[in-house]
């Protein structure tokens, strides 16, 4: 190799560092299957994934029988005594679980209806999809009742009317991410008013019930509610992180989307309703709990410093803002245990004016 007397100078590096994971085809000529993973996504995503185990594991430990960390830690082996068994396994693990497992979702679907509407205001609580899905979900527990697949089903085809009302109403040679959160901030507001109309109607014990259920709390939650819904929210995760490369093709623009073989309006749709499935499963359990799905993706985003949103960071993101809040829920005032939306409700609202207070900034 010959030299020259200049100094050689380094390759330049003109994106973010990657690394491409491929895997062998098969032997019948099959393809691999190839996977690019953004590096810095990765790690930030290791410490928000140590985070919410340390909250969760802090959860496990304290409340009015407090434990240690090796007394959880026999719970699951199995070496623990019957009363401590039940404590940690029966008892607060499932609201463990839940609140990192639907912290998870509602950061993923905000993420999702973020990159759509290309709008950091662009969440499902604040374009009316959670409180479609409250809606319908409300009807299905004040007419007949019902086992969590009732209402999940009532909130799922609740959100997903929703999320169908608001893409008509703002379609127009192509739906515009500013149009969806202005219709979609009108419909939430009417579907607000119907169900409180619909609360206002019920008998007491049943309006007072569901007012509480409204505010979004995790109190009481069993594995009867914990694993049905975590079933759902795991399945369609999945499959929102399998178009989430088609989802950042969008994010440059229909037309660049299609350039590169990107079906813009049937993946956008897909999107949604993956985003509003991601909701409805929560809103089922926990009520509608505002502010996680509008906060995480941008908080995700700007540990990643990434030009678009990350759903795997987004998802991490949220599971540590609902666990940390549902944990200051239980122990702020204990014994009093308030709704986890009454604490996300206040750091969002701090979130919200700061957002806001940077866009007017900006513009």
């Amino acid at each position: 190799m010959t030299t020259t007397g200049k100094e050689a100078r380094p390759p330049v590096d003109f994106g973010r560092p990657t690394v491409m994971l491929r895997s062998r085809g098969s032997r019948t000529g099959g393809q691999g299957i190839s996977m690019l993973l953004d590096v810095r996504a990765l790690m930030v995503s290791i410490p928000l994934i140590l985070a919410g185990l340390a909250v969760g594991l802090f959860a496990l430990a304290t409340g009015d029988y407090a434990l240690s960390v090796p007394q959880v830690m026999q719970a699951f082996t199995g070496d623990a005594d019957a009363l401590t068994r039940t404590i940690v396994v029966d008892w607060r693990l499932p609201r463990v679980l839940s609140a990192l497992l639907f912290g998870a979702a509602l950061g993923m679907s905000g993420g999702i209806f973020q990159s759509l509407t290309r709008n950091p205001l662009g969440s499902p609580d604040i374009i009316g999809f959670n409180t479609g899905a409250y809606t319908g979900a409300l009807l299905v527990i004040l007419t007949v009742g019902g086992s969590y697949l009732h209402i999940a089903l009532g909130a799922l085809i609740g959100g997903i009317l929703t999320a169908l009302a608001v893409y008509l109403l703002a379609f127009r040679r192509g739906s515009q991410g500013f149009r969806l959160i202005i219709v979609g901030i009108g419909v939430s507001a009417m579907l607000a008013s119907l169900n409180h109309w619909l609360i206002l109607r019920a008998e007491l014990e049943v309006s007072m019930a569901a007012a509480v259920w409204g505010a979004g709390s995790l109190n009481g939650i069993s594995w009867q509610q914990a694993g049905p819904a975590a079933a759902v929210v795991a399945v369609v995760a999945v499959a929102a992180l399998a178009v989430s490369r088609r989802m950042r093709m969008l994010e440059m623009g229909d037309d660049a989307a299609r350039a590169l073989g990107v079906r813009a309006e049937p993946t956008r749709v897909l999107l949604m309703v993956l985003g509003v499935a991601l909701t409805a499963a929560v809103t089922a359990v926990a009520g509608p709990i505002a502010f996680v799905a509008l906060a995480a993706p941008q908080l995700a985003r700007r540990l990643t410093r990434s030009a678009g949103i990350t759903p795997l960071p987004s998802a991490l993101m949220g599971a540590v803002l609902l666990s940390a809040s549902d944990l200051a829920a239980q122990r702020l005032f204990a014994p009093i245990q308030l709704p986890v939306g009454v604490v996300t409700v206040c750091i969002g609202g701090i979130y919200l004016v700061w957002l806001l207070a940077r866009e007017a900034r900006k513009s």
